[in-house]
């Protein structure tokens, strides 16, 4: 049986993804393909791999407007799925993980499932339906698979956690050696957007997405700025084109050796200057990230991975 696809008549994109569309000439095919593939629920492949996932993304906005990508673990099994509209996660966010903050009813929240070992993922998009002491309930309102594109193949294993690493949390308003350390040798980061209704002044959809590339991709501008390659991908433009309409973004950097993680949230822009991305080679367009705050958390995931096998894609880009 085919699963049907977007049910309504109006776009599955929103006003800054459709705009990003229309500049590259793609608008008319990207309708077409959106609505083959975006759903207003989860289908059975989904729900399956959900369940069997260790780990998941988690994108969310605070109450300041500024959104936070975070990571939440469990033994497989940890999501479950009732129905194919509502997705259930039995976990809870780290000591110093902004989620905690952030995850209140009716929240507009992002997924990406992802396994970096097989190279799945699986985007959702919803909001926060329900909260109890050990995990909260999202009603799905879209979702859609990503291809493989970028993403660096690595096993994972779950370690006992020291309690006290956990409260190792330091505050950040610049990047200092060790940020800028770990950031200039990550290979993977994500990084969540929303869709904002500028009348209205309120969040009106999380996205959260994983980018990859070779070590040194991201590259630190100073204290408070980075410049990010922006590579060909599915074409639906979510993160650029939530940041057409909203700059406010938040992005997370793993240490997948030693369990250390980096939340950052700022504001950033798309660079089109052709000179510009030009010193990037495959690189599309440019995301410059500018730094307001972030926290920086020692050892304090339960899951190291190995070392990575890099996507074979990454050899039509360039090293830096």
């Amino acid at each position: 049986m085919v699963d049907p696809g977007w049910s309504r008549t109006e776009s599955p994109f929103h006003a800054g993804e459709l705009a990003i569309q229309a500049r590259l000439g793609i608008q008319e095919r990207m309708d077409r393909q959106g609505r083959r593939m975006i759903r207003e629920y989860l289908t059975e492949q989904h729900r399956k791999f959900f369940a069997q996932l260790a780990y998941v993304i988690v994108g969310t906005v605070d109450k300041s407007g500024a959104p936070w990508a975070s990571i939440l673990t469990g033994k497989p099994g940890f999501i479950s799925t009732p129905n194919d509209k509502t997705l259930k996660i039995q976990a809870t966010p780290f000591v110093g993980d902004p989620l905690s903050n952030n995850l209140t009813l009716d929240a507009d929240i992002g997924l990406l499932g992802i396994e970096l070992h097989t190279r799945r993922r699986n985007r959702l998009n919803g909001i926060v339906s329900g909260i109890d002491y050990d995990g909260f309930t999202i009603q799905v309102g879209q979702s859609f698979g990503n291809c493989p594109k970028y993403i660096q193949t690595r096993m994972f294993g779950f370690v006992e956690p020291d309690g006290n690493l956990y409260q190792q949390t330091s505050e950040i308003e610049m990047f200092s050696s060790e940020e800028g350390n770990l950031i200039t040798n990550a290979d993977t980061f994500f990084i969540a957007t929303a869709y904002q209704d500028e009348s209205a002044g309120i969040a009106k959809g999380v996205d959260v997405s994983h980018r990859g590339g070779k070590p040194g991709f991201v590259r630190v501008d100073g204290e408070k700025t980075l410049t990010i390659p922006d590579f060909s991908g599915n074409c639906h433009f979510n993160t650029i084109g939530n940041i057409e309409v909203n700059p406010c973004t938040g992005l997370l950097f793993i240490d997948f050796v030693n369990g250390n993680l980096l939340y950052l949230t700022g504001t950033a822009e798309i660079i089109w200057d052709k000179a510009e991305i030009a010193i990037y080679e495959g690189a599309e367009d440019l995301i410059r990230f500018h730094l307001e705050r972030g926290y920086l958390i020692k050892a304090g995931l339960p899951l190291r991975w190995s070392e990575p096998e890099f996507s074979p894609l990454l050899e039509r880009t360039g090293s830096w």
